[in-house]
């Protein structure tokens, strides 16, 4: 049954399947071996193989695949799964289980559900578009095509397969791959408004147009209705590049994102939402205008505020049909192109502490990386900041994890994407994660797995030897009591750089040497370590903190004990 997955797989274009090997699924490591057009990458845990194949499927190379053996590392998967889930990425993962002679008779990492064992069927299930367990081979004919398209439709599908049931023969039939089968919807509701509308046009983009191909479709609606466009934080780079030919760019939504795209939107005949739901994080600062302007959407999925939707799968479709109505005789005659289009950004309070200030490094970064470069972005204070302050590059991708937030979701991620890159022929630029030092503890060591595979990616890590968005959250709402969030110093570029000698690994405390070390990264062939010192008590480009600084609205909470300093709480654990 396994090289019948590794045939089929192969023959819809997977070069790659990301994964930790293991006994019960090692079939299927075999399959891919014996086939020189798929490579089998091996991970260091199946979180961050979960979201290489994310990072992957979102580069646009195609379906990311990942493979687990059973118990714990079926288990790893779930936050990575759960991830891709949230922002509807296609994935397929492949998971290994105990022969089905074992099911409920106490078998090691038994997760049949059957005599009170844990039930990994009903587990996957709530974190996935698509989940089965395959107790017959030729059930796998079926299956894998199903999940497949599933995945397609946004999401991650999971096949569950038994050691016997991998090791089965089964009659060799090929489905062919009939591609996604996805709904076109029709966008005449949102046409019929945009002929009617006076006034400036909004357009808030999001992921699906990323997923969808839909980029030159959205250039061309916003040019027909001369309209605005904002993104959402994980659909930054949908709108193109600011400064060559989208001067309508008005910047990112919600809580890391620029004051002025509320401003635009209050100002609108219509705004129209395209491709995202505009959860919490992207639509904080927007609910009072979209209330009060006639606000549109069309995508796969409704917005989480009340609004008329018009569902399809396919925005590359229904975005082409959209603007095919309204030009020609049905362009709008009322539309308006206003007089300013601002950029503006969020104001932190200014700090002098040790270290390189995050507005500061991401300028550096912005003058250092050319066009073609991917950037993937980490949780925390560093992801506000690159989200706020660091432009997307022309032909580049630019990726952060908003559905989970889950931490070091940047090193698979990125890792993905330069194998991505590396399939595509997508030669002229690196791979850049950005990442804080906290993400680095928990997942950083996929390092080792880009050394491995000599890939051209540069790790810049923010080290602040701290959680420290946690940390601001503590000085804000908890009066800085105490901090259970600050870290023993360490020196991550050196550290790295002796435990493994052939990464190219600095530590830097300046912006000199930051836009040395960055200028140096892009030469070389392999990857690269950037350690650049920071400052945990710097309160990043984050709206929520923003408005607690300026009003000094901390939480009134009781000690009950004797109040204590921050060094306190480490040393009594």
């Amino acid at each position: 049954m396994v090289d019948h997955i590794a045939r089929q797989l192969a023959g819809i274009g997977v070069e790659y399947i990301f994964g930790v090997d293991g006994a019960n699924i090692e079939d299927l490591y075999d399959a891919a071996y014996f086939r020189s057009d798929i490579t089998a990458v091996l991970a260091k845990h199946e979180f961050s193989a979960a979201t290489m194949a994310d990072g992957y499927s979102r580069s646009g190379a195609g379906l990311g695949v990942v493979a687990a053996t059973s118990g714990g590392g079926a288990l790893n998967l779930i936050p990575g799964l759960g991830e891709s889930f949230t922002s509807r990425v296609p994935v397929l993962a492949l998971v290994g289980q105990p022969a089905t002679t074992m099911d409920g008779r106490g078998s090691f990492q038994d997760t049949s559900g059957r005599n009170g064992s844990l039930d990994a069927e009903a587990l996957f299930s709530a974190t996935t578009v698509f989940c089965r367990r395959i107790l017959h081979p030729q059930d796998i004919v079926a299956a894998l095509p199903a999940a497949i398209a599933a995945a397609r439709t946004g999401g991650p599908a999971v096949l569950l397969l038994p050691k016997d049931v991998q090791q089965s023969v089964i009659e060799a039939r090929c489905a062919r791959d009939a591609g996604p089968q996805r709904a076109v919807g029709d966008p005449y509701p949102i046409e019929r408004a945009l002929q009617k509308v006076t006034g400036p046009v909004t357009i808030i983009a999001g992921e699906q147009v990323a997923r969808d191909d839909a980029r030159a479709e959205l250039a061309a609606l916003r040019g027909v209705l001369r309209a605005r466009v904002a993104c959402v934080p994980d659909g930054k780079d949908v709108a193109g590049t600011p400064g060559l030919g989208s001067s309508s760019a008005l910047g990112v939504t919600g809580v890391m994102g620029h004051p002025g795209v509320a401003e635009a939107v209050s100002g609108s005949g219509l705004c129209l939402v395209v491709g995202t739901r505009l959860p919490v994080t992207a639509r904080a600062g927007l609910d009072d205008a979209l209330t009060k302007v006639p606000t549109m959407s069309i995508g796969s999925a409704p917005p989480y505020f009340p609004c008329t939707h018009v569902h399809t799968d396919d925005l590359k479709a229904s975005l082409q049909m959209l603007t095919d109505a309204l030009s020609g005789a049905g362009r709008p005659t009322g539309v308006r192109v206003p007089d300013v289009v601002a950029h503006t950004e969020l104001t932190p309070p200014p700090f002098d502490g040790p270290g390189v200030r995050y507005r500061d490094a991401m300028a550096q970064l912005d003058r250092a990386l050319p066009a073609g470069v991917d950037i993937v972005v980490d949780a925390g204070n560093t992801g506000a900041a690159a989200v706020h302050y660091l432009p997307v590059r022309r032909r580049g991708r630019f990726a952060v994890a908003l559905g989970m937030g889950g931490m070091g979701y940047s090193f698979g991620a990125g890792i993905g994407m330069a194998f991505a890159r590396r399939q595509t022929g997508g030669s002229d630029g690196r791979v850049v994660v950005i990442a804080g030092d906290g993400a680095f503890y928990m997942h950083g060591m996929e390092i080792h797995t880009a050394l491995h595979y000599r890939l051209p990616i540069t790790f810049v890590l923010l080290n602040n030897n701290a959680h420290a968005m946690c940390v601001t959250r503590e000085q804000l709402y908890y009066n800085d009591f105490y901090s259970y969030n600050r870290f023993s110093p360490s020196q991550l570029g050196e550290g790295l750089a002796a435990m493994f000698p052939k990464l190219e690994s600095a530590d830097v405390s300046d912006t000199a040497g930051l836009a040395a070390a960055v200028r140096a990264s892009l030469k070389l062939d392999g990857p690269s370590v950037i350690s650049v010192e920071c400052a945990a008590d710097e309160i990043p480009p984050f709206a929520p903190f923003l408005e607690a600084s300026s009003t000094q609205s901390y939480a009134n909470h009781h000690i009950p004990l004797a109040q204590e300093d921050r060094t306190h709480v480490a040393a009594s654990a």
